[in-house]
């Protein structure tokens, strides 16, 4: 069976993006200081972050869509991945610490 040129093209292109600038997320662990899901919003103790040099404090995270702050209370021990969209972090992904 023949592929067509264009998937081809686009199957190797992704491939290739995947493999040169994809990194697996940092997983941070932290306690609930506070959760804001009215406003988006969760305050976290978290541990250092390696990935872009911030030690451990506790401070406020705004949340991406999708991340159901409602089941959390202070005192919850936690991980999270975040991301870095304008000039803040956005915590993306938050679950109960394994």
């Amino acid at each position: 069976m023949e592929i067509p040129m264009k998937k081809w093209l686009w199957a190797a292109a992704l491939c290739c993006a995947t493999a040169a600038g994809a990194k697996a997320p940092e997983w941070v662990r932290a306690e609930v200081v506070k959760a804001e899901p009215e406003r988006a919003r969760v305050v976290l103790k978290h541990e250092r972050i390696k990935s872009i040099g911030m030690e451990a404090m506790t401070m406020p995270f705004k949340v991406a869509k999708g991340v159901e702050l409602a089941r959390f209370k202070p005192g919850d021990k936690v991980r999270f991945t975040f991301v870095q969209r304008d000039d803040h972090l956005m915590v993306d992904v938050l679950e109960p610490a394994k």
